[in-house]
């Protein structure tokens, strides 16, 4: 029994990190392309930060330049009502009528260096973090087997290089390494034995590296589209799992492999005139890659968990308006799909499909230095969760199931600065 209720322990927690990471990415990685929802931000390259989605668009920039961007993310997420039966407990059913907000808000800072080799070789340096966030549920919530707290950090390094094809300078091209680390604090409940729960708590990290590719095609001054893709990282997670109480002496060290998924993104450039400007922007991201979670732990213990995510596109449409020579504004709305379903959703990220409302200012200080401002609220649909309790983690461990509704929106604010040298 004591061997079963471990497994389940390291089941559910490790179960968390994947769907953490795996389901909120953080798209907000330049403040420029956030004042139109980033639509068009392969194309773009209006400044060296859309390369994180085109790193051909470099070859577009000359000299030396630098692209120091902060983020304000500020997501609301409350359940409604949630409503558990754990098969341990005789205390069913646990319902939680309403909790608090159980997202942290913080800030996410963005940094990009180029340096333009010759009018064909463009280079670049890059640092994000595109996946993370941190959750938190206060006090003998319903749904604590299913996670209590949840937080996960992601550092990417990119460095990239960029060519504008000899005898087809319309063409760009461009690659990249990603040099990934992904660190995961997880915790929640784990049923020991009839009506009595332990703590279960664990930490791990690693370091795994993927590449970027992209393309730039100019048919004109005025009209460009471009195509991106990021790769999928594949990572292996190392860390320890502890527990607070009964079942203290089962701590072990354990691993668990974990693929972010690929992003392909195109997207189209167009001004009108000396005024106007329109972009778009589709993106598909590959979630399919987590079709489930293998643990293993260093005393022979193995879980497999099925987690069914599925591939996801969003649509951005975003206008510009060139007020003079010093003042761009930008507005843009997007439509971004929800990696999960009810069934499969869980209460640690219950994401769901979002529409995007954007506006954006830019004001060029001089020949050297520009600002950018934007804004974005979010608007999500209700996020369900439906887990019946009769998945192969929740019957092995015990966890039962969980049915809750969430209300989710997000605010974000962000300013940027480009210097040219």
């Amino acid at each position: 029994m004591k061997k079963i209720v471990t497994l389940a322990a390291i089941s559910g927690v490790f179960c968390a990190t994947n769907v953490m990471a795996a389901g909120f990415n953080l798209r907000e990685q330049s403040v420029a392309a956030l004042g139109n929802a980033f639509a068009g931000a392969t194309a773009g390259a209006e400044d060296i930060s859309y390369s994180y989605w085109n790193p051909a668009g470099l070859t577009r920039h000359k000299g030396t330049q630098v692209n120091l961007g902060a983020t304000w993310v500020a997501p609301r997420s409350k359940a409604k009502v949630a409503t558990a039966n754990i098969p341990t407990s005789t205390q069913n059913p646990h319902i939680t009528a309403k909790t608090g907000d159980i997202v942290d808000h913080g800030l996410l800072p963005t940094g990009y260096m180029s340096y333009q080799i010759d009018d064909h070789f463009t280079t670049a340096i890059a640092v994000n973090s595109p996946f993370g966030m941190t959750t938190k549920y206060e006090g003998f919530w319903a749904g604590r087997t299913h996670g209590t707290t949840s937080k996960v950090q992601t550092v990417t390094v990119t460095p990239t290089v960029a060519y504008k094809v000899h005898g087809h300078e319309n063409l760009s091209l461009g690659a990249g390494l990603q040099i990934q680390y992904i660190k995961a604090k997880l915790s929640n409940s784990v049923p020991a034995g009839l009506n009595v729960e332990d703590s279960a708590s664990l930490e791990g990290d690693t370091t795994d590296v993927g590449y970027t590719l992209g393309a730039l095609y100019e048919f004109n001054p005025s009209t460009r589209v471009g195509v991106g893709y990021r790769s999928q990282i594949k990572h292996k997670l190392k860390g320890q799992i502890d527990f607070n109480g009964p079942l203290a002496a089962q701590a072990q060290t354990i691993s668990a492999r974990l693929t972010t998924p690929a992003i392909l993104s195109a997207g189209i450039y167009h001004d009108i005139n000396d005024r106007w400007a329109v972009m778009g922007e589709v993106s598909q991201t590959y979630w399919s890659s987590f079709d489930e979670l293998r643990i293993k732990g260093r005393k022979g213990l193995l879980s497999v968990t099925e987690e069914n995510w599925k591939d996801t596109t969003f649509y951005g449409v975003g206008v510009n308006y060139r007020v003079n020579d010093q003042w761009k504004l930008r507005a843009g709305v997007a439509f971004d799909q929800g990696a999960v379903g009810d069934e499969y959703r869980t209460p640690r990220i219950p994401e769901a499909d979002r529409k995007w409302y954007s506006l954006g200012a830019e004001y060029r200080y001089n020949e050297n230095l520009t600002i950018n401002a934007g804004y974005t609220y979010i608007r999500a649909n209700d996020g369900r969760v439906g887990l019946r309790g009769d998945h192969y983690g929740d019957v092995k461990g015990n966890r039962g199931s969980l049915y809750a509704t969430y209300s989710n929106d997000v605010h974000i604010g962000g300013i940027g600065l480009n210097y040219a040298f």
